[in-house]
């Protein structure tokens, strides 16, 4: 049985649910329903339409929960279909799925977990061990979203913005459990940029493959994080690189430019520089400003820091980061970097030391105590 099949369905089959006026947490739970019936009978009697199947499965499904609770909640709904009826087409109910898993009643988190399994087609213990939390913490966090949701107006969906927010937070809860939550987040993206014609999906896209071709180089033996400036070049995934780069052309070519679009072209940047020390940093510079307009963010500037530190020198990015907050993630690294680079060891060494304790991972961690007996180590050999 093809579960990727599967998989693309679930969206357009709830879709079609919540519009015959089911709400989204009874649509959800009776397409999982089906989906456990298409397991059990699917492999011996594969149906000649898989999505008129699950659509007619899933409203049976559904009906039936809603006839056991009609004496309480007083609820009809339209007439049922036949299992061989043809389903309505199934884009338009995909696209805007996603803008109901956004609605603005949701965290981000809840929307995350809720584009998950509502568009992706995980199952709750898929998700839990992407984020490596117990599955009965992931599934009253679903069930929570999807009660905060039942009875919300469905004419108040996220926006385009918050949609690209939700689908770039999956992407950077990175590639740990049994599903590769960044290559789910390139899958679903993609599916919106077929869907929609916006040049910022678009360099959402560019961008996530951008970085996902690095992925091979990103961590050494034991996963030890390896950065960018060493990071071996040979293996970074070039086709992927080179589709990214396309994607991100015919974005820049609308002239209507956005944040996705900016980091993207950084990223291209990156990808295109033969060896650290032929990085076109001026250039860099040059995309940091640009994004600077577009979204005024600290850890912006904080990034554009360490460009003006490799463009004009470490004390030209020391000079960037003065008018900073010292509280924002990875200033003291980024301090202790850019001192290190101005020759000032011995400030460079206690601060890769205090910024390791304050790293929220233990890969960062790490590569920071390394960094701080490697300096310490230059001053007293």
């Amino acid at each position: 049985m093809n579960e990727s099949l599967l998989r693309d369905l679930v969206p357009a089959v709830i879709g079609v649910l919540v519009r015959r006026g089911a709400d989204f947490a009874a649509a959800e739970d009776a397409v999982q329903e089906a989906l456990i019936r298409a397991f059990e009978t699917w492999p011996d009697d594969p149906p000649r339409d898989a999505k008129g199947w699950l659509v007619a499965a899933a409203w049976h499904k559904f009906l039936d929960a809603t006839r056991a609770e009609t004496s309480r909640r007083g609820r009809e709904l339209a007439v049922e279909i036949e299992p061989e009826a043809g389903p309505v087409s199934g884009a338009d109910d995909t696209l805007w799925l996603y803008f109901l898993c956004a609605h603005p009643a949701l965290s981000p988190g809840s929307a995350v977990a809720l584009t998950l399994r509502a568009v992706g087609g995980l199952t709750t213990r898929q998700i839990a061990a992407a984020y490596l939390v117990p599955e009965a913490t992931m599934a009253q966090r679903i069930s929570r979203a999807k009660r905060r949701i039942t009875g919300e107006p469905l004419d108040r969906p996220g926006d385009l913005p918050t949609v690209l927010r939700v689908l770039y937070l999956v992407f950077n809860e990175g590639y740990s459990g049994d599903i590769d939550l960044a290559a789910e987040a390139i899958r679903l993206t993609c599916q919106l940029a077929a869907a929609t014609d916006d040049p910022e999906v678009a360099g959402l896209l560019a961008l996530m493959l951008l970085h996902h071709a690095r992925r091979a180089s990103r961590t050494g033996a034991g996963g030890r994080l390896v950065p960018l400036a060493q990071q071996d070049r040979s293996r970074w995934d070039t086709s992927a690189i080179a589709e990214g780069v396309e994607i991100l052309q015919n974005a820049l070519a609308r002239d209507r430019l956005g944040e996705y679009q900016a980091q993207a072209a950084i990223a291209a940047l990156h990808a295109d520089a033969p060896d650290a020390a032929e990085t076109e940093w001026v250039q860099i510079v040059e995309w940091y400003d640009e994004l600077l307009h577009l979204t005024a963010s600290p850890i912006v500037r904080l990034n554009r820091a360490v460009a003006v530190g490799e463009a004009d020198g470490p004390r030209a990015g020391l000079a960037a980061l003065a008018d900073l907050d010292p509280e924002l993630p990875r200033y003291t690294a980024v301090r202790a970097y850019l001192l290190e680079r101005a020759g000032d060891l011995e400030q460079a060494a206690a601060l890769y030391a205090e910024a390791s304790r304050l790293a929220t991972n233990i890969p960062e961690r790490d590569h920071l105590t390394r960094e701080a007996a490697r300096v310490r180590k230059t001053l007293d050999p």
